[in-house]
């Protein structure tokens, strides 16, 4: 085939939004292929492109050369997310705050926000975004609300679901309602029709798939939401009754129950829980040993905590440090 010669193909860009192109002239390659669709569609993200090959009954197969290509060929496109590349330098960077001598001992699953004011809607995969794009352009243009597929609804609570279990696992009605609000304010194609809030069904979908999200959670070993698996009777063990009230954070509190430090197990922090109490056995203790000890034994003091509730005198001789001035300032800002 020529390369100045027209070209016609249908385009997939999503399972609803399918399209018929015509180029000027047959691309030689699979990048000018590409460069020719970005122009023609005003796509502003990267992509390649997959195409259903007859010899194999029109399944799709990766497309390497454009000789590949059938006379009208169907192509699918495949966005790409990339990665920026970090230098180790910027990984490991000093700073001027007094984190340089003290133990990095917060748990990638710790909690450090309070629920927000306005909560921001978090940014969606690639495809999503686009067809709420597109949505959003066919709401304005014709007043057409999107018609959600069961696949684009969940990829949506999933997203939703992990921005908020950043702030609490346990979300409060006006809490999901909050969210439902600010989802469709974003994204008014997502509105129903025939709800008086334009989201009811969105607060509902979220409770189910925040309830469902923690149990994933649960299965993962997250103790915030492990310590009440056993809340129905289900999952206790040793034949242990059924829990009575579920234990999660009050009003304010932040990291109820964070996991332990990464590289450290519960062995390894009663070895710091027991240098600890021998340091404060001594008249002058090392106050910059004691708050490195006490901030990295954190998770394991809210573990006996939240699971045992002991008694006032327990915790001051399994915790004598616990009861300082410093500790008490430092409780404040955890």
């Amino acid at each position: 085939m020529t390369a100045n010669q027209k070209m016609t193909l249908r385009l997939i860009l999503t399972e609803a939004d399918i399209r018929k192109v015509i180029l000027n002239t047959r691309p030689s390659t699979v990048e000018d292929l590409i460069s020719k669709l970005k122009e023609s569609l005003g796509l502003h993200y990267n992509f390649s492109l997959q195409y259903q090959d007859p010899d194999f009954n029109n399944e799709l197969c990766n497309l390497t050369d454009t000789e590949e290509l059938p006379g009208k060929p169907t192509v699918k496109v495949i966005p790409v997310l990339e990665l920026v590349p970090v230098s180790s330098d910027e990984v490991f960077s000093d700073t001027t705050s007094t984190a340089e001598t003290e133990i990095l001992s917060h748990s990638p699953q710790e909690r450090l926000k309070k629920w927000p004011e306005f909560f921001d809607i978090p940014t969606f995969s690639v495809d999503v975004e686009y067809r709420l794009g597109q949505a959003h352009l066919l709401l304005m243009s014709e007043g057409i609300y999107l018609k959600v597929t069961k696949e684009l609804k969940q990829e949506i609570l999933e997203r939703l679901a992990e921005s908020m279990y950043c702030y609490t696992a346990y979300p409060t009605a006006p809490q999901f309602e909050s969210v439902a609000a600010a989802l469709i304010s974003k994204h008014p194609c997502l509105q129903e029709r025939g709800s008086t809030t334009r989201c009811c069904g969105w607060k509902n979908s979220l409770k189910h798939k925040m309830a469902n999200y923690r149990t994933k959670r649960m299965q993962s070993g997250c103790l915030d939401v492990a310590v009440n698996a056993g809340k129905r009777g289900r999952h206790s063990a040793g034949g242990q009754p059924a829990n009575k009230r579920i234990k999660k954070a009050k009003k304010g509190e932040i990291n109820y129950l964070p996991n332990f430090p990464d590289g450290f197990d519960q062995a390894a922090l009663e070895g710091a829980c027991k240098d600890l109490v021998d340091e404060m056995q001594k008249r002058t203790p090392n106050g910059l040993l004691v708050k490195q000890k006490m901030d990295q034994t954190f998770a394991l003091r809210r573990k006996e905590v939240v699971e045992s509730e002991p008694a006032i005198s327990t915790m001051v001789k399994r915790w004598p440090a616990l009861f300082t001035e410093d500790q008490v300032c430092s409780r404040k800002r955890r």
